[in-house]
């Protein structure tokens, strides 16, 4: 797993490229802990994620619900079909804001 962090403003985007699963889940937690308070809005750009897993999934709810209460939002940008499958068979894609 690669991730890439921009900022424009005071919104972050974070762009993963490979993989998220049981071994790189923490370190992309990690990645997104390390910058709250830095930013007001939340980008997740996933057009180079091959694969996400249920500790993948797991990150992103707990990231989620770390921002909801300061009213920051967090997105998720350019899901390829696959993990778009992904969030349709948990059941994610009506919790999380994909767009």
């Amino acid at each position: 797993m690669n991730i890439t962090k921009t900022y424009s403003n005071k919104e972050l985007t974070i762009e993963v490229l490979d993989r998220i699963d049981t071994v790189t889940a923490p370190d992309f937690e990690n990645e997104i802990m390390e910058e709250l308070g830095k930013f007001d809005s939340l980008i997740l750009d996933f057009t180079d994620l091959e694969y996400i897993s249920s500790a993948g999934l797991r990150v992103l709810i707990a990231t989620q619900k770390k921002l909801k209460p300061d009213n920051i939002p967090m997105t998720i940008k350019n899901v390829n079909e696959s993990i778009s499958e992904i969030f349709r068979m948990s059941g994610f894609d009506k919790i999380l804001k994909i767009e």
